[in-house]
């Protein structure tokens, strides 16, 4: 297996870059992947997990500036993996259309690669279930504070700052962008 990945050294720190995608015609631009993020509102979280068994897992999710937040229970099988390893891997779907007489499906999707941290800090908890929240109940403020009050000490906030992230999408779907 070729694995293109590098080590490079910057300001005296070892810093890895993380593989090139082979079909560089159809990566999406950072605009793009940003746009893919903030359109999706479910995505997969893969961690290290019990027994060396990768746990994947779909949850619902806010980006906000370079960040992914998600909510979850006080105790779990993601808690338990992020608090061993803090790496993680995220992808969102952005579509999937499966055409049948082409053999093909015209798809759009988006991989982050970064570190998930346990939010302990109450203000930082806050403020990223403010966000979470009002992504998914915009036009209702007055409730959304409520419920987190209400909610506030049994849920979890993990933020998943992101090292990584690229976007890709068929063929098909990179000529009809073209003029």
């Amino acid at each position: 297996m070729n694995v293109r990945r590098f080590i490079i050294l910057l300001r005296n720190e070892v810093v890895l870059v993380f593989r090139e995608m082979r079909r560089k015609k159809q990566v999406l631009s950072v605009e793009e992947t940003i746009q893919v993020l903030q359109r999706g509102t479910s995505g997969v979280l893969a961690v290290a997990g019990d027994d060396d068994y990768p746990y994947a897992v779909p949850l619902s999710y806010v980006y906000h500036d370079n960040k992914i937040y998600f909510h979850c229970a006080r105790s779990g099988h993601k808690l338990d993996a992020i608090a061993r390893h803090e790496k993680v891997s995220f992808c969102v779907i952005d579509q999937d259309q499966v055409v049948p007489e082409e053999y093909t499906s015209y798809f759009r999707s988006v991989i982050v690669f970064g570190k998930a941290r346990i939010l302990e800090d109450e203000a930082e908890k806050r403020s990223a279930l403010e966000i979470l929240a009002a992504r998914y109940s915009p036009d209702h403020e007055q409730g959304r504070l409520q419920e987190i009050e209400k909610e506030f000490n049994a849920v979890r906030m993990i933020e998943l700052a992101i090292d990584h992230m690229s976007g890709k999408e068929a063929m098909e779907l990179v000529k009809a962008k073209r003029p």
